[in-house]
């Protein structure tokens, strides 16, 4: 199937992230969301994102300005989904909000038209059922930041029809990533592995085991991690972590996937990483070279 009109729904780092990949590689993208002053943002990142780029030599001037060309906003629901080939949700990690999503989409979808979800734990066999043609809905699971990324995880849900499939993974080469294919199952393999070593770095933290450094610095120079978990944690946001290990706790019953109450605790407090600037890690006066949050130093 040729993929000619691409929309992103949610403008947030994710979704700005997905529309900057296809926009640069020469991709039509239309980016939808509900909020204007969210998409203003998101071209901005987009643009400072491309100009990060053009210093670094990666992309020359010429590519940067097509890239911004080849990006429109939409406030408009039917705008945005009655004409697409492809439709990327990247909204946050809420089952009820991409449910609602789900059904704003199926309201004006074309019939040819894939759905892909960006979720990184939840199922998509779920999803596809609040569709009519569930052969057509599949997982996309990009990996934050989207331009630096190479993978692109890969769900089949239980009905997704094995052209679809064949048809994400080619697009996923021509954008430059690499495509692999996974079963639906909760967290499916990036999150069910990484999300439990996050939380099990939280349990460590909070056992007074080690120090927030040395947890990350163990993990970094002895398992040759370029990111210590805590790190990670932050940088992914403390909020998603939750999110996912409650996914998988509820999924899977055991105890090894119950979330840690110092991360139920940070959350709860808005310490959320470094979109919020403290989390592990203090981003506020530094946000390249964060010091240790003032609760975690020790005397």
């Amino acid at each position: 199937m040729k993929i000619k009109q691409l929309t992103v729904v949610g403008a947030g780092t994710m979704g700005n992230g997905i529309a900057h990949t296809f926009a640069q590689h020469g991709f039509s993208v239309l980016l939808y969301d509900t909020a204007t002053a969210q998409l203003d943002k998101a071209l901005q990142t987009i643009a400072k994102n491309l100009n990060r780029q053009l210093q670094k030599g990666k992309i020359s001037e010429v590519l940067k300005i097509e890239c911004l060309g080849n990006i429109q906003t939409t406030t408009e629901k039917e705008r945005a989904f009655s004409q697409a080939d492809l439709i990327i949700e990247a909204v946050s990690e809420n089952q009820a909000v991409k449910k609602q999503v789900f059904k704003d989409i199926e309201h004006y979808r074309k019939n040819n038209c894939i759905l892909a979800s960006n979720t990184s734990s939840l199922s998509i066999t779920a999803l596809g059922a609040l569709c009519k043609n569930p052969a057509k809905v599949i997982g996309m699971h990009f990996m934050n930041p989207v331009p630096m990324m190479p993978l692109v995880e890969v769900i089949q849900g239980h009905d997704t029809d094995p052209e679809v499939i064949d048809t994400i993974c080619q697009l996923s080469k021509q954008i430059n990533k690499t495509p692999l294919v996974v079963s639906d199952a909760p967290g499916f393999v990036a999150n069910r592995i990484a999300i439990p070593m996050i939380n099990e770095a939280i349990e460590t933290l909070l056992q007074g085991v080690s120090c927030v450094e040395e947890i990350d610095n163990i993990m970094k120079l002895g398992m040759g991690h370029p990111m210590g978990p805590l790190q990670l944690a932050d940088f992914i946001g403390l909020d998603i972590c939750l999110a996912i290990m409650e996914v998988l706790h509820q999924e899977f019953g055991q105890s090894k996937y119950a979330p840690s109450v110092l991360l139920r605790k940070l959350v709860a407090a808005g310490h959320l990483g470094r979109k919020t600037g403290i989390g592990f890690y203090n981003y506020t006066k530094d946000f390249k070279n964060p010091s240790v949050a003032r609760q975690f130093q020790t005397p």
